[in-house]
């Protein structure tokens, strides 16, 4: 009898630490790959990570690029969580069954992306999209989160290296567009599985402009306030040359600016926990 007391306290702890390692387990489970949403958008997990943002004189081994200086310095920056990203694109389909209406788009088909569209639209299309799936999850990429995905494990000026000759394959651009947009998904995905991340339309993404400051910075969003209110938006289009096409470049407008070479895609934060399967998670020299 006297010993009860202990076998049950054992048994009780036995049980609080079995509980304590479920829930471990589950909390470090692995995210899928990638999910699909009530509407139909794709979206592809990335991992966290670091890489170097922007260009700079690190580039080409210490040699100053022909490019703006916003993109400079170059600088460290950490992603602590990973988040899903668009596969594609938003789509005129899509924006038509989230919106319930017409595409805004001057080039019209189901399949090419929406374009012709502000910030103040692209927040529209996200503040209707939560509301159809009741949450509050759905949100355009930081810049930094952009960038990042776009270069897929690589420090060079593309993601498949610094010769523009390759950009035909992965991208709609002025050499090959034909003065249009094309149907997403044509082209071959960078390594992470994004379609037309360079090309087809221009990205806004959620960040206010501001100049790179240089030091190291984690999950940056870009300034808070600034004395012009512009936004980023990332990228190339059917209509840039390729030198936009690289994964530095950057560009800014109004929150009202809409153009028929400006579109954007959707991202969504994963949560603290999970690894994502089969993706670098550093950048390569």
């Amino acid at each position: 009898m006297t010993n009860a007391p202990v076998t049950r306290s054992k048994s009780l702890l036995f049980l609080a630490l079995l509980v304590l390692f479920v829930l471990f387990r589950c909390s470090f489970a692995a995210l899928a790959d990638e999910t699909t949403n009530s509407v139909g958008m794709r979206f592809t997990l990335i991992p966290a990570g670091s890489f170097l943002m922007g260009a700079g004189v690190t580039v080409n081994r210490g040699v100053t690029p022909r490019y703006g200086n916003n993109e400079s310095p170059r600088h460290m920056v950490t992603i602590t969580t990973p988040f899903y990203i668009g596969v594609y694109e938003v789509t005129q389909e899509e924006w038509i069954r989230v919106m319930k209406g017409s595409s805004p788009s001057y080039f019209k088909g189901r399949r090419l992306p929406v374009e012709q569209v502000s910030m103040v639209g692209a927040r529209a299309f996200l503040r209707k999209l939560n509301q159809l799936e009741g949450t509050e999850k759905y949100r355009l990429p930081t810049e930094a989160e952009w960038e990042y995905s776009a270069r897929a494990g690589a420090s060079s000026e593309y993601f498949f290296g610094d010769d523009s000759g390759a950009l035909e394959n992965y991208a709609w651009f002025r050499d090959n567009g034909g003065g249009k947009t094309r149907p997403v998904g044509e082209k071959t995905p960078n390594p992470w599985g994004l379609y037309d991340i360079y090309g087809n339309v221009m990205e806004w993404v959620s960040d206010l402009y501001g100049d790179y400051l240089g030091p190291p910075e984690t999950d940056p969003k870009g300034p808070t306030a600034i004395s012009y209110h512009t936004y980023v938006f990332r990228g190339c289009s059917w209509s840039h040359e390729a030198s936009y096409c690289r994964s530095a470049k950057r560009e800014w407008a109004m929150p009202w600016f809409e153009r028929k070479f400006l579109g954007f895609r959707v991202a969504f934060s994963a949560g603290n926990y999970g690894q994502a399967r089969g993706k670098r998670t550093s950048f390569r020299h």
